[in-house]
């Protein structure tokens, strides 16, 4: 595991391949950072918050608890390089459709009701989120009310 993990961190500072291996192991790191980011709105990551997002990674991508936290651990690399969100929104956007989209934004929403709080860096941070994924405000007040069904 340690050889993909520098495998992936290598091929961050290379060209793009067109190896649909590469871009899915991108588009589910581009899908880590955002759901850490969502769990670290409120300057506060919780365990259950951190459950929450390795949940969503094996649910939504079909992957081992292993592989799941692997993918965690390099999507906290990613994060603490990078200045923005704009290169992981910008890959979701080229790589998932808007119903797939969607679905990352409920998933950011599970996650900021997860601790029963919504803090206002956590509301922000999902509208800065809608409009980086070119959603719409409608979108995102679905996304919102259906992850607090799903959360209650």
């Amino acid at each position: 595991m340690l050889n993909f993990i520098r495998q992936t961190l290598k091929s961050r500072d290379q060209e793009p391949s067109d190896n649909s291996t590469d871009r899915e192991e991108r588009t589910r790191i581009a899908a880590g950072v955002i759901l850490l980011e969502a769990a670290h709105a409120d300057h506060e990551c919780t365990d259950e918050e951190l459950d929450h997002v390795i949940g969503t990674l094996r649910s939504d991508f079909n992957l081992s608890k292993k592989h799941a936290e692997d993918l965690l651990e390099l999507a906290h690399r990613e994060r603490s390089q990078a200045v923005d969100l704009f290169e992981f929104t910008n890959h979701i956007n080229n790589e998932f459709s808007k119903e797939e989209k969607k679905a990352v934004l409920e998933a950011v929403w599970r996650i900021i009701h997860s601790d029963g709080q919504l803090e206002k860096h956590e509301d922000h941070f999902a509208r800065r989120l809608t409009h980086l994924l070119r959603l719409s405000h409608k979108d995102m007040i679905d996304a919102k009310l259906k992850a607090r069904e799903q959360i209650q």
